[in-house]
């Protein structure tokens, strides 16, 4: 290897940990900011709780990489976080791709989602989107639906929240417009409220 191929490869190697280093600091920054959002976490946390004591169910959605937080989000919900306590009832949305496919192929796309809720929502069930902008037609139409049905809505989100917002009950909007930054939130706060349900599964006065 010559040594301008050494040195071109040293200054690739700082330029990548230069670009690493500001990304992680705007994700301290994010998160930061966030904080003042831990009261809005709890809340949807006891919403959660209260649903699952009346024989609620979550149901949760997303587009992309927030379909894998929303499905990520159930499978804490079913499975455990921490704690070894019996599964709660929960459903993702966007991971039937056959009922997916049949609703976008036979009415449209911006239905896969709301009509699902159409059929499974009752009044006693939490409904969950994920979604950086909030502006996708998908998750819109499938909260309204929620609202419709009478389930508490809850928006993962970020920014103003988009469109989505008018249809959200309980509302988290990470204070970032950047989606890595706001889907990385969105983990933290799905296992925050994970951690809450997790305890009240388990008989922890502190979640009760």
């Amino acid at each position: 290897m010559s040594d301008t191929t050494v040195a071109a490869h040293a200054t690739a190697q700082v330029a990548a940990q230069d670009w690493m280093s500001t990304q992680l600091a705007d994700h301290r920054a994010v998160a930061e900011a966030a904080e003042r959002l831990l009261p809005d976490v709890r809340r949807v946390g006891e919403a959660l709780i209260a649903a699952f004591s009346g024989g609620g169910i979550l149901y949760t959605f997303g587009n992309g990489g927030s379909a894998a937080d929303a499905q990520h989000f159930t499978g804490e919900v079913i499975g455990h976080y921490k704690r070894d306590r019996r599964p709660l009832p929960a459903v993702t949305l966007s991971t039937d791709t056959t009922t997916m496919t049949c609703i976008a192929n036979d009415y449209a796309f911006d239905d896969i989602f709301a009509r699902q809720v159409e059929a499974l929502a009752k009044p006693a069930d939490v409904v969950a989107a994920f979604t950086t902008s909030g502006r996708s037609a998908n998750i819109v139409t499938a909260l309204e639906a929620a609202r419709k049905a009478g389930a508490t809505t809850v928006l993962f989100g970020g920014g103003d929240g988009g469109p989505a917002l008018a249809h959200a009950d309980l509302a988290l909007l990470v204070p970032s417009s950047t989606t890595p930054r706001i889907q990385e939130m969105h983990t933290f706060m799905l296992h925050a409220i994970s951690e809450m349900i997790d305890g009240w599964a388990d008989g922890d006065e502190d979640y009760a």
